[in-house]
């Protein structure tokens, strides 16, 4: 069957990189059958470059969000603004019954020119992924590239491909934040597997963190674990892992104090207890596995 894919691009202020983006998908061996790349509400030259290009990609389709929130934003991630606006490209897409796959694609990402004949090639071998990706390098400021490093599970939430099916037994994105850990989980919880591929590389163009502030950020992952249901333990050992980016130590304090404050203000979690108990289980798993040598990865 020939794959028909559904990508969404929410994106705002991606005016230094959204060409490059654009050129590259308008390559590819495998084109998606559609993609909605979703401005929401950029200042920069985002939507004037967006409209200049629609009319050279045929698959391509520009919409705008048109219930940003009013005012300045200091930290739209912890506003959950992705998730928000990919939901409302979903909604320009209409009737989705028709695709095979639904992908999030962010605005700074550069994909090979196989990159979904690749992808797909892999989810036809394994029918048991519903979810999966490749990885991301990013620009250092030497001027040289590194490899952005996940668990063997994770799927960057930059550039997250969905079987129909996995999408429908989720129930799609949930607007919180902490979306790209959650909808990892519902996933497993659902009986399908999760995998990144790294043969698969995309360039990611804007380091993470550097678009609200790297502490900001690392408090924020905090804030997103709680939600999860990750337990302080849990949070106490990854901080070490956390606090070794720079800068040292205190990237680590701010992971556990965004836990913390997220405690504190008694931000809403996950609201299912099957899902509270499957989070933990799989962590207390990770745990033991990272102890005791094994063959494999969780899938």
């Amino acid at each position: 069957m020939q794959p028909r894919i559904l990508i969404i691009s929410p994106v705002r202020n991606e005016a230094a990189h959204i060409e490059r983006v654009i050129r590259a998908m308008a390559a590819q061996q495998l084109p998606p059958t559609r993609w909605i790349i979703i401005d929401d509400k950029s200042t920069d030259d985002t939507l004037a470059i967006l409209k200049r290009l629609e009319p050279e990609v045929p698959f391509l389709q520009v919409a705008q969000v048109s219930d940003a929130p009013e005012g300045p934003v200091r930290d739209r991630l912890a506003r959950a603004a992705a998730p928000r606006t990919f939901n409302a490209g979903l909604a320009v897409a209409g009737d989705i019954s028709g695709y095979t796959h639904v992908m999030k694609l962010d605005g700074d990402i550069e994909l090979r020119p196989d990159y979904f004949t690749e992808l797909m090639a892999r989810f036809d071998a394994d029918p048991t992924v519903g979810l999966a990706g490749g990885v991301l390098d990013e620009p250092t400021p030497e001027g040289g590239m590194r490899r952005i490093k996940i668990a063997g599970n994770h799927v960057h939430g930059a550039l997250k491909c969905y079987s129909m099916a996995c999408f429908e037994a989720i129930g799609g994105v949930q607007e919180r934040l902490g979306w790209d850990t959650i909808d990892e989980t519902y996933a497993r919880m659902r009986g399908f597997g999760t995998v990144h591929y790294s043969e698969l590389v995309g360039i990611h163009h804007r380091p993470i963190g550097s678009a609200d502030g790297t502490l900001r950020g690392h408090a924020r992952h905090g804030e997103c674990a709680y939600i999860a249901h990750h337990t302080f333990w849990w949070i106490s050992l990854r901080a070490f892992r956390v606090g070794r980016r720079k800068p040292r130590v205190i990237s680590g304090l701010a992971f556990i104090y965004g836990f913390i404050r997220a405690a504190a203000r008694r931000v809403e979690r996950v609201p299912d207890l099957e899902y509270r108990r499957f989070a933990r289980r799989e962590l207390r798993q990770r745990a033991v596995g990272a102890l005791v040598p094994h063959h494999g990865g969780v899938r």
